[in-house]
């Protein structure tokens, strides 16, 4: 029996009503289709999959078309998307998960085909999975752990809000009133904790009733802001984790009165830039092993030499994350909001520097010899990101390291110098850098590279339109993301 048809009956058999089948945009947003569960069992047993405008992927942040579908030339351009056709979402079985939250509701992970079952090469998970197989075929698989710095804020009235009024109606709409649930500038404090335990509770039911690895939950310096950590799992089900992670705390936390968002930077004048540091390591498929370990440091190396803590293997993929962090940006921060977040002395990084558990830099590399939690955190990364896309630059980036045995600098001490190479000041300048990636390109493929491009292109062309910059993030990436 397949699982597709095990799950059928085990959702027949259930109290479950609605079925919701879900898939991730290329901005890391899940869209949903809820079927009953009669019908649900239908899709599942039958392979037929459920339609879905095509169009939805071909959108940017402000859910406007950023392709021209009504023209010819969309049949050479992007083929398989003419006029608003359907695409069809297949489910993942063993993604789905009972929602805490929702009465009597289900919840499945899809990827989209074409009509005539192609897989669709923008789907963004589809681009993780290709990215896992380049690494499997090395006999390698990755693992990764999260620490999500997110905002959330208590609604000042949950049913008639600014952004259910009609007559504020707009497209994009306008974002919530909100008051903060802690004030702030007190890291850590035990008391603000205790202030905000009630959404925090909230995060922690859910993320748990989800199966999420969650570890624990804290107090971040920014007003109204915390940081979610969970354990390291492969890198597929950490990307899963993730957009689950988002939606459900979003939903969960709306239908208590409050407003999560993962936005780097809330449209306030006293906040804190959050971001999503991305803990990663490579593994040796047959034996199990941390491939980043070493046994002992290299020979006549000290602790600014990467092969001090890292593997031979690790240090080139190293030097790869570095090569390439431009190239990468687009995806690790892709909104035009978290560019700002790139400032010094703010445990943000500023420049393409790498340095051993150093805060300031824009890789940290974790670990020493015999330690099998060796690995490397970048620091680069906002939490609206799509996870499929950061972790797959993350697999491209190392892996044109190892494959060219690229070495890396010896480890910075002074990460805010202002000697080293920057990062993209831009969302602008980000997307030119990702065009112009060897890794990227080649990782990516010529089409999506060109795909993600124009989405960002059609962003990035609003955002330096507006007048009013605050009002296009409250808009577009507070309320949304």
């Amino acid at each position: 029996m397949s699982a597709a048809t095990q799950l059928a009956d085990f959702i027949a058999a259930s109290p479950l009503q609605l079925i919701r089948f879900v898939w991730c945009d290329p901005h890391g947003t899940l869209r949903a289709k809820a079927l009953t569960a009669e019908a649900a069992c239908n899709v599942l047993r039958s392979g037929a999959g459920v339609g879905m405008v095509s169009t939805l992927m071909l959108k940017d942040t402000s859910d406007k078309t950023a392709f021209k579908v009504f023209e010819a030339s969309i049949t050479q351009a992007l083929p398989g998307f003419e006029f608003a056709n359907n695409l069809i979402l297949q489910p993942v079985p063993d993604s789905f998960r009972v929602l805490p939250w929702a009465q009597q509701t289900g919840w499945i992970l899809c990827e989209p085909q074409f009509q005539n079952g192609q897989p669709v090469p923008f789907d963004t998970r589809s681009q993780l999975r290709q990215a896992l197989a380049r690494l499997s075929q090395r006999g390698l698989g990755m693992t990764c752990g999260l620490e999500i710095e997110f905002h959330i804020y208590k609604l000042h009235n949950p049913d008639h809000g600014d952004d259910l009024n009609p007559d504020h109606a707009a497209w994009p709409g306008d974002g919530p009133a909100v008051s903060m649930i802690h004030p702030g500038y007190q890291l850590l404090s035990e008391h603000w904790l205790d202030v905000c335990e009630a959404p925090l509770r909230i995060v922690q039911q859910t993320a748990q009733g989800l199966g999420l690895p969650l570890l624990s939950l804290e107090v971040e310096m920014g007003p109204s802001q915390v940081e979610a950590v969970f354990a390291p799992t492969d890198a597929l089900t950490a990307a899963d984790n993730m957009v689950r992670f988002r939606s459900a705390v979003r939903q969960a936390l709306r239908r208590a009165g409050y407003h999560a968002t993962f936005v780097c930077r809330p449209p306030f004048e006293q906040i804190m830039s959050s971001g999503w540091h991305l803990h990663q390591s490579l593994v040796d498929l047959k034996t199990g092993a941390n491939a980043f370990m070493r046994d002992a440091p290299a020979s006549g190396t000290t602790a600014k030499d990467p092969r001090y803590t890292l593997s031979a293997l690790g240090a080139h993929y190293l030097a790869g994350l570095l090569a390439h962090a431009n190239g990468a940006a687009v995806l690790c921060t892709p909104t035009a909001n978290g560019y700002a977040r790139f400032q010094p002395n703010a445990l943000a990084p500023q420049s393409v520097v790498w340095g051993r558990d150093n805060r300031g830099a824009m890789l940290r590399v974790i670990g020493g010899a015999n330690d099998a939690s060796t690995r490397i955190e970048n620091r680069l990364g906002e939490p609206a990101a799509n996870p499929y896309l950061y972790l797959a630059s993350q697999i491209h980036a190392g892996l044109a390291g190892i494959e060219g045995a690229l070495e890396a600098p010896l480890a910075t001490e002074s990460p805010y110098d202002d000697a080293a190479q920057r990062i993209p000041n831009s969302l602008g300048t980000a997307i030119s850098a990702f065009e112009a990636d060897t890794a990227m390109c080649n990782g990516f493929g010529e089409a999506f590279i060109n795909y993600y491009a124009q989405l960002k292109k059609a962003e990035f062309a609003r955002f330096e339109a507006a007048t009013d910059k605050n009002d296009f993030q409250r808009r577009e990436y507070f309320s949304r993301l």
